[in-house]
């Protein structure tokens, strides 16, 4: 009787690597003993255009407030969905990820709601709206520069119709260092610059960045060569066209 070496071999081959398999998931599975406690928390911020309202350090402050900080706890004891869900109710927080780490560390990466405008509105509201037009509570602590606006403005009319300009104003270097406060008239929108003394007329808040285009323009080829302080009303509210108003000589 002869053998069939060739088909000896690839079972004697599916063997070993069924063996390995085995052993491979085995060790993989096998808890590591440095493992059996949190070393290490990593709390990641997700970088933006403009920075969010917390810093690693107090998201660190909210999870122990809640007595959910991992640090020195047993691994298998950490609820990384209570973490999630905990931080996920946070107004100033838009997604959550937790999980483990072999090596003992905790990650939680973390998206914030970033604030493009802060309402100081005539009837006393005071809020931030994010880049998705969501209101947020005015009496968190915020370094950025964020535009302010101000005079009639109800919740609605910022949700529908300020979000879009504070998304411009945030994501343009220019406009963000430029623009400093936004008032909401009967009629339609103001917009007060850090450099120049006028008032820059836009309107009803619709087709924004048209609008400032032609003002960026007249900025660079007009207000340069004219002089900052020239008009005192600049409108930009109709197409392919500028209003000025010169500033009244004082006697």
């Amino acid at each position: 009787m002869s053998i069939n070496w060739k088909k000896t071999t690839l079972i004697l081959l599916d063997i070993l690597i069924g063996a390995y398999l085995v052993l491979a998931v085995t060790a993989f599975n096998k808890p590591d003993v440095k493992a059996t406690v949190c070393s290490e928390v990593k709390i990641n911020l997700a970088k933006d255009i403009l920075e969010g309202f917390l810093t690693p350090d107090e998201v660190k402050q909210l999870l122990q407030k809640k007595q959910l900080y991992p640090i020195a706890k047993p691994m298998k004891e950490i609820n990384t969905r209570a973490i999630e869900e905990y931080l996920k109710a946070s107004p100033y927080i838009e997604t959550a990820e937790c999980y483990k780490t072999q090596s003992g560390h905790i990650c939680i990466d973390i998206h914030q709601r970033m604030p493009v405008m802060r309402v100081l509105a005539d009837n006393g509201d005071n809020y931030y709206l994010d880049n998705n037009g969501n209101i947020l509570p005015g009496d968190l602590r915020y370094a950025n520069n964020t535009v302010v606006a101000t005079g009639t403005i109800s919740r609605s009319y910022a949700k529908k119709s300020l979000t879009e300009l504070g998304n411009i104003i945030a994501a343009d270097p220019f406009w963000q260092s430029q623009i400093v406060q936004i008032n909401v008239t009967h009629d339609g929108v103001e917009m007060i610059p850090r450099v120049g003394n006028h008032v820059i007329w836009i309107g009803k808040p619709v087709d924004i960045d048209r609008k400032l285009d032609r003002l960026r323009k007249f900025y660079k080829y007009g207000l340069s060569h004219a002089g900052w302080n020239k008009y005192e009303r600049i409108s930009v509210e109709f197409d392919n066209q500028i209003v000025c108003k010169k500033v009244r000589n004082k006697r």
